[in-house]
């Protein structure tokens, strides 16, 4: 693996995780909340019973989980353009290590909370975040 694959695939990381952020955002407000309502079904498998974001603490989880997901997805970014070049190996370990923290505690609370589904997906999240930098450059 080159480093400049690796580099490459911060970016793909990057656009995984962050993606996530506007959708959750948009769940902030009951008019916009459709593409988080959806999401939420689907990672929890209820396609036959839909979510509802109309509680405002829901809502403010969403808002919450929106502006971090958004957040680590520009810092991962961020490391990719302006930290990878002078220290490679440092940041590929420092995002998989945040890849496997997020997937042991999202995969561990949707199990206890009796959405194993999101689990499942969650393993190809983390499939696609992960891509070649499991391997040293």
């Amino acid at each position: 693996m080159s480093a400049e694959l690796h580099r490459r695939w911060l970016y793909v990381t990057a656009l995984v995780v962050g993606s996530f952020g506007p959708v959750f955002f948009l769940g902030s407000m009951v008019p916009t909340s459709a593409p988080a309502r959806w999401t939420l079904d689907l990672l929890a498998w209820r396609l036959d019973r839909p979510s509802s974001f109309e509680p405002a603490n829901l809502r403010l989880l969403s808002a919450v989980t929106g502006g971090f997901l958004l957040g680590w997805g520009v810092m991962i970014f961020a490391l990719a353009r302006w930290v990878h070049p002078l220290a490679p190996e440092p940041v590929r370990r420092t995002v998989l290590a945040s890849l496997l923290a997020w997937f042991v505690l999202d995969s561990t609370g949707s199990i206890a909370s009796g959405h194993p589904s999101n689990a499942a997906f969650n393993v190809i999240v983390l499939l696609v975040a992960v891509g070649p930098l499991w391997r040293r450059g």
